[in-house]
């Protein structure tokens, strides 16, 4: 039986009431590099949905995985969402400074027994998943074994959650339907990586709830992810909040997907093209179908020109990519 500290129950309980008080969205990049157009179509996105409907909109920010992060890449983002008018209610939460709540959470999920150590190396699940498409789900190995949790061959292992049989399942809004089953699509999910580093689905599951969020509106290449999210929130005995997942905005002619690695174009592209943030905020909103193409006008003016039914309609319909490439036609400012 699980059984979190106090203080912990507390905070989880209080943030899933406060969803009844009214939506409550997030915007969570990694300081990995700068944010391309991708990302902040979709931080717009996320943003005129909160102030459309009244809400809160955090900004959180995922800097667990150290690694990756690159310096100067938080403030740029601040400085970026700030210079379209992107305004956040509250301070910034930053994932780093969330480590012991997670910790906690963590310790707590292992003495129920709802975790076991998986030795299982990278190169040995992706021959495995290899032959079952893109996606790969854990097979389970380590499952039923005594491997122990500490020091093997140099190597700790990797904390995996024993996922009960049957679907999970969410409330989403604009993706597919939110079903996958948890022994065939999802498989037992890392929450702690061998070198020691917590993982994202953990961290975010608990985030979602001690922070009160009624909704996440985000790109559809972490539809897949929310099934282990909800994973875990169901272990710690609460509801997801509601999702979106909006198509991505992919690379004209031969649609990949923008990448932060790939140095995606974001706004020091638009910048040297001459555009000011009336005329950002116009290519991003064109490339949703919200404004028509070649558009002038503020965050806070697309707010007053917009309806949360008229959002709602756009981001279920296919007008998210239908104005992608014509969204560049912005004029110059």
């Amino acid at each position: 039986m699980l059984r979190l500290p106090r203080h912990v129950q507390d905070l989880i309980a209080a943030g899933v009431a406060g969803r009844a008080r009214g939506y409550r969205g997030r915007f969570a990049p990694s300081p990995s590099g700068a944010l391309h157009r991708g990302n902040l179509r979709t931080a717009l996105l996320s943003w005129l949905e909160a102030r459309l409907a009244g809400g809160e909109w955090l900004l959180r920010i995922d800097d667990l995985d150290t690694p990756r992060n690159r310096p100067g890449a938080e403030e740029a983002i601040l400085a970026d969402l700030r210079w379209l008018g992107l305004d956040w209610d509250g301070p910034v939460v930053r994932q780093s400074r969330r480590r012991g709540l997670y910790a906690t959470v963590l310790t707590a999920l292992r003495r129920a027994g709802d975790l076991y150590p998986c030795r299982c190396s990278r190169r040995l699940l992706a021959d495995v998943s290899a032959p079952h498409g893109a996606w790969p789900v854990y097979p389970g190995f380590c499952r039923d074994s005594q491997r122990g949790w500490g020091w093997r061959d140099g190597r700790l292992p990797s904390w995996r959650l024993r996922l009960d049989a049957g679907s999970l399942t969410w409330p989403e809004r604009t993706g597919p339907e939110g079903r996958l089953d948890a022994e065939r699509q999802v498989g037992d999910v890392v929450l702690r990586r061998a070198d020691g580093f917590l993982a994202y689905h953990l961290a975010t599951a608990v985030d979602e709830l001690s922070l009160g969020i009624s909704d996440v509106l985000r790109g559809e290449d972490l539809w897949r992810s929310t099934a282990a999210q909800v994973a875990v929130m169901r272990h710690l005995g609460a509801e997801p909040p509601r999702y979106a997942h909006v198509p991505l905005w992919r690379e004209p002619g031969t649609g990949r997907r923008l990448s932060k690695r790939d140095g995606a174009e974001g706004l020091a592209g638009y910048r040297q093209r001459g555009l000011d943030a009336p005329g950002v905020i116009g290519v991003l909103a064109a490339s949703a179908a919200l404004v028509p193409p070649g558009s002038r006008l503020s965050a806070a003016e697309l707010v007053q020109n917009l309806s949360p039914g008229g959002l709602q309609r756009v981001l279920s319909g296919a007008g998210v990519v239908a104005n992608a490439e014509t969204a560049m036609e912005s004029p110059q400012a």
